[in-house]
Parts: structure tokens; sequence; C-alpha cells
């Protein structure tokens, strides 16, 4: 049987951990498997694109288990009344094939890319970092606040959004945190001014300057997860030519991050080799670093193993009958007859 669980399993899970807890778990279950990055399966997400937006799926698979996520990303969905991203994903078996787990990730998905962006950023900023920019305001951005404040110790968040009311959603729900100053600001460049760390958080499908050379200060850690598909970027190529950029997965992130608009030498790390000590993160206290973040199968895979293990402490997620149960591994047709035995010879 395959255990189901709802966005409203997650929202119980966060719930009863309380959210900078189950942010903890996710950066440790991510450090973990970036650790043993070469014992999996990779491969760049398979994407459809068209007009509106793009759907893609995100395989991976280690000895033990294989994942895939299912996600969209559709800018013009708000208008609508609907989420710009919608992701479910399937947690299965290697030896078997069976699928153990089918969860929602569009909650799952804001929790693990907030979680990915604190575990660069610890290996990449500058120690004692402690204002950020938030560039867009929409869907993730609460998930990436609360992270960067609960585990990384940010204390001021500069705002900024072209839609004036997402910031003002931002700053309701926020407001009651306990040690977080929120500072709202009237364009990119005043956000960017005099900030640690500057995340990019747009959803627009188009090649955009976000952030630009001149806005860049000497130590500054730039954390870009909106450019995450081909032809969708935020930074300028001039603030990626004099930074130190990481990434992913490097042949994905060619294609579709902010490096996409630089030459196929142009020279990026993965933040796995960082993690194992393979590879430098940051050389210089005046060094501007760049975490080129387009979401990668690896984090998924771990965001799902993690809330399956919570939800079974919890004892939550529902048994669906995803897979027939056969008495007869080899009737399958037997099946129909459970349902409506009388029409099967007509």
């Amino acid at each position: 049987m395959t255990t189901f669980l709802s966005t409203h399993d997650i929202a119980r899970i966060v719930a009863a951990h309380g959210l900078p807890e189950v942010l903890r778990r996710m950066v440790a279950a991510l450090e973990a498997d970036f650790r043993r990055w070469p014992e999996f399966d990779k491969v760049a997400r398979v994407a459809s694109h068209s007009r509106d937006g793009v759907i893609e799926l995100m395989p991976t698979a280690d000895a033990q288990h294989y994942s895939f996520k299912y996600v969209n990303g559709h800018p013009r969905n708000t208008a609508a009344g609907m989420p710009t991203v919608m992701a479910f994903g399937v947690l299965a078996d290697v030896a078997t094939g069976q699928p153990t787990l089918l969860s929602e990730l569009t909650i799952t998905t804001a929790l693990r890319t907030a979680a990915t962006s604190v575990m660069a950023a610890r290996a990449l900023a500058r120690p004692g970092a402690r204002s950020m920019a938030l560039i867009g305001n929409g869907a993730q951005s609460e998930f990436q606040a609360l992270a960067f404040h609960h585990l990384l110790g940010i204390t001021t968040l500069r705002l900024f959004d072209t839609d004036c009311a997402a910031t003002a959603k931002l700053m309701r729900h926020l407001r009651h945190v306990p040690g977080l100053r929120l500072q709202p600001c009237a364009s990119t460049a005043e956000a960017v001014r005099g900030a640690d760390i500057v995340t990019t958080l747009t959803a627009d499908k188009r090649n955009a300057t976000i952030l630009t050379p001149e806005m860049i200060e000497p130590g500054m850690h730039l954390n870009a997860v909106g450019g995450d598909c081909p032809g969708k970027t935020e930074l300028h190529p001039d603030v990626l030519a004099r930074a130190a950029v990481f990434v992913e997965y490097e042949p994905q992130t060619r294609v579709e991050g902010d490096i996409q608009q630089m030459p196929a030498d142009f020279a990026v790390t993965e933040l796995w080799r960082v993690l194992l000590g393979q590879a430098a993160g940051r050389a210089s206290e005046a060094q501007v670093t760049v975490f080129d973040s387009v979401g990668f199968a690896l984090e998924d895979f771990s965001a799902l193993r993690l809330m399956a293990a919570l939800a079974a402490e919890l004892g939550l997620g529902q048994p669906l009958a995803l897979i027939p149960a056969l008495d007869d591994p080899k009737d399958l047709f037997g099946q129909l007859a459970l349902a409506r035995p009388h029409r099967l010879a007509a």
C-alpha cells in the first residue's frame, strides 16, 4: 500500500514540530545527501515549455530509493486564483519498484528551497551576516525569510516587490516574529543597499536584470532563486562575471540558471564539492558569491524521505490503493471482476 501525504498532513507536521525545527531537519537531510552526491543517478529535469509556463519532471535515485517530482511554473496563474507553482512527488523502493509514498510537494518545495538556500549561505556567505534583501515577496518569500532568520541569524529584512500587496502580505505574516525587523523599500536598489545577503525570488518568465553591477557591494552573498528555466534570469551578466558562482547540478544550471547568459566555459563550482571540502567556498571577506539556484531533484528526494519519516512519527498519512493488491501477481484481469463481474463477458 502507498502512503499519501496531503497538504493538510504537511501543515500538521509543521504545527507539531514548529517551523524552525522542520527547517533544521530539512537542512540536515539535504546536507547528508549532498555529501553523498556521487551515490545518486543524476539527470537534468525534463521540461515541457509552453507560452504561459513550464511543466517539469525531476527524477533521481540512489541504491535504495527512487523519487521524482512533477512541478509547474505558470506566473499568470495568480490572476486566475491559482498558485504559480504546484507540485507532487513519489518515493519508491528501488528493489521492487513499489511506490511507497505519494506526497504533495507545493508546500514542501517551499520548505526545501528555503533550506537549500540556507545550506548554501552557511558555506558561502560572510560569517555574522545579519541583514538580507528579499526581492520578490510572493508565495515562497516567507519560507526564505524565516529560514534565514531562524537558522542563519538574519535580524533585518529589506523588502521589495513590484506588487505592493505582496510585500504587505509578507509583513502581515511576519510582523510578530520576535527579533525580526521588516523594512519595506521603494526599489530593488534601496533594498539591496547595505545588505549582507540578497535573495531574489521573482516569478516572471523573462530575461530580467533584477540585480545590476552598481547595486553589488563587496562581500555580498547573492541567493538567486527565481531564475530557473531557459529564458528566465535575474542577474546582469557582469554581476556573474565579477563573482564566484556556485550551482547545484552544472548540466542543468547551464540551461536553466542565470549562467545560461554566460559562455560555455564560464567557471562554476557545484555546491556538494564545497560541502565535502573538495573545493573552496568564499575566498575572502570582500568576495561576492552567487548561489545560482534552480532546484535539483536530489533536494526533493531528501524532502520526501524527511516528510515520510516525520509523518510516520506522528501517525499521519492515508493508505492509498494506488497499485492493485493481487492474490495472484499474474492475474491482473481478475481485479476487474471485483467491481462488475456480470459485465466482463458481455
